[in-house]
């Protein structure tokens, strides 16, 4: 207790041996700190002391202590006095009683107040099982730690309803501990704000510093945001990165998951009328980095979010140690890097060490890199992607990257850069998919003419359309063919049904096709769903027509074709 001493002379305090008092006539006083009994390391801290009218004198002690501190005067109106503590430290944590004396005689002493110094150790960390992100009436379970040689836990809900739990520390296989607490059923009507201290059990009132905070995300069924990035879903290790989530709802404040693991909320920014958004800067980027992300928007204090967005997917490229791709791909193109319209071009990606997945993207593009499955050559890995026919959206710079199944959202160093070049205009296009090993019809068609310029047949006059390229992604119940929709008129497709290959349902409402452009043949029913479940989604496919995207992302054995006319 030798390091309280200074304070305590000069707050003008009488420090002496404990002395031992008569069992009080008086009522016990009450004892309070302020801000609070926690207290992090090296904050002040006032111990308040309050009695009967008429105190003379207070006393405050310390358990296990023969410390006894004294405040001679009492302040007005002479029922209650104030121990001052300017640092916070480990030396102050402990059980604190207080007493006072009359003219009649002492009180008896006060119930204890626990003083508790937290920063005294390094943070836990706290998770959700399986994921921080809950619907309304579901259960989850919180995990603290796993950390080293601490062998409890303290678990605390914040807010208006505030809750605490001491847990015992689970040994792991690793020999570290952690604690689990199972909570539950979580509902929107208050906020599931949670965090974590550790601590050792011979040392209760010294913990370490607080976790941080994990709020439970309760999805509700307002308007998603979108999530964006300015660099395009592939970055470079080391590369500084900043997501952004905006709406054109007015939320209060924007939250960022990454696979279960929730990220610090940012409250919303007003950039312009209508608008709302907060930008999750993530700093030079590392393997961590790489994965699935979504964001949620929240109105005030309420713990019910919106609906998540579309996901993001990031890939981190030329992290060596962590992908342990060592080898740059090469990346060449048959028959050469200049052709015109209507030829059919082939990029060959190849690695000499064992790869996976190539993937393939093109500088500028918005859409997901196109995947591969590789294929062994001679002891060579490689994958073809083919275009035919070449059209002027071809043209630009592509480059190769190659991944392992366990790492998927690390990529190799990126290929040499190759530029294509494309002379000329496509006039329409046709898709057709080689499906290679996926267990039903070899090929999807898209009729020729189901793209055109100039007018209907038959009919009046209308202004020719620009040339579509199509772009595949997750679409929504009721959507429209947009961009088809605008060359063609309101559309509808008969007998597919996204989720199930092979099998006929009902009309897919997130691509439709008009009758007199469907194809003449009984509609496949893959090719509804080929975009979403080659890319191992199970979502509806929204067709976007867009010059500058080439072709839908997906993961297949085989060759990737875009044929047309």
């Amino acid at each position: 207790m030798a390091p309280v001493l200074p304070t305590l002379l000069c707050l003008g305090l009488s420090v002496g041996l404990r002395t031992q008092v008569q069992a009080g006539t008086l009522p016990k006083p009450i004892i309070w700190a302020e801000p609070g009994s926690v207290v992090p390391w090296g904050s002040p801290v006032t111990i308040w002391c309050r009695g009967t009218l008429g105190a003379q004198e207070f006393h405050l002690d310390k358990e296990g202590s023969l410390i006894l501190w004294v405040r001679q005067n009492s302040l007005e109106p002479r029922d209650k006095a104030r121990f001052s503590i300017l640092h916070m430290g480990q030396d102050h944590a402990g059980s604190y009683r207080c007493y006072h004396s009359t003219r009649t005689g002492w009180s008896e002493r006060s119930d204890p107040l626990q003083l508790v110094v937290t920063g005294s150790y390094s943070k836990p960390s706290l998770s959700a099982l399986p994921s921080p992100v809950v619907m309304s009436g579901g259960n989850v379970t919180l995990q603290c730690g796993p950390s080293q040689g601490f062998n409890r836990f303290l678990l605390t809900k914040e807010g208006e309803d505030k809750s605490s739990w001491t847990l015992d520390g689970e040994q792991r296989t690793d020999g570290q501990t952690q604690a689990l607490l199972p909570v539950g059923p979580v509902t929107p009507g208050h906020r599931w704000m949670f965090k974590c201290y550790s601590f050792y059990r011979h040392n209760p009132r010294v913990w370490s510093a607080p976790s941080d905070p994990l709020e439970l995300l309760v999805p509700g069924l307002s308007g998603k945001p979108s999530l964006l990035t300015p660099q395009g879903p592939v970055v470079t290790s080391g590369q500084n990165l900043t997501l952004q989530c905006r709406s054109d709802v007015s939320y209060a404040r924007f939250v960022l998951s990454k696979e279960g693991q929730d990220l610090p909320q940012r409250p919303a920014q007003r950039p312009q009328v209508g608008l709302a958004q907060a930008d999750f800067p993530l700093g030079p980027v590392g393997t961590v980095h790489g994965g699935r992300y979504r964001c949620y928007g929240g109105h005030g204090l309420s713990s019910e979010w919106s609906a998540p967005s579309e996901p993001l997917e990031l890939l981190v490229a030329g992290e060596e140690t962590a992908g342990r791709l060592r080898d740059r791909p090469s990346l060449s193109v048959r028959p050469g890097p200049s052709v015109a319209p209507g030829e059919t071009v082939t990029l060959l990606c190849q690695s000499g060490e064992r790869t996976d997945t190539f993937l393939l993207s093109k500088e500028g593009a918005a859409h997901r890199p196109l995947r591969l499955r590789s294929q062994d050559q001679d002891g060579r890995y490689q994958a073809e992607f083919s275009l035919s026919p070449v059209t002027s959206a071809h043209g630009g710079t592509y480059r190769c990257y190659g991944s392992l199944s366990t790492d998927p959202y690390l990529l190799s160093q990126p290929s040499e850069p190759l530029a294509l070049v494309v002379s000329g205009e496509a006039r329409s296009v046709r898709l057709t998919q080689q499906l290679g090993a996926l267990p039903w019809e070899p090929s999807a068609v898209v009729e020729e003419g189901a793209l055109r310029e100039g007018p209907p047949e038959g009919g009046a006059s209308e202004p020719a359309p620009r040339p579509f390229l199509p772009h595949w992604g997750p679409g929504r119940a009721g959507g429209q063919c947009k961009g088809l929709a605008e060359a063609t008129g309101p559309c509808r497709a008969e007998g597919s049904e996204v989720g199930t290959p092979g099998r006929p349902g009902a009309p897919l409402p997130g691509l439709n096709l008009p009758r007199s452009h469907s194809p003449s043949h009984t509609p496949d029913s893959n090719l509804w769903s080929l975009g979403a479940l080659c890319s191992g989604e199970t979502a509806q496919p929204r067709a976007v027509w867009e010059p500058e995207d080439l072709i839908p992302p997906q993961v297949i054995n085989g060759k990737h074709r875009l044929q047309g006319l």
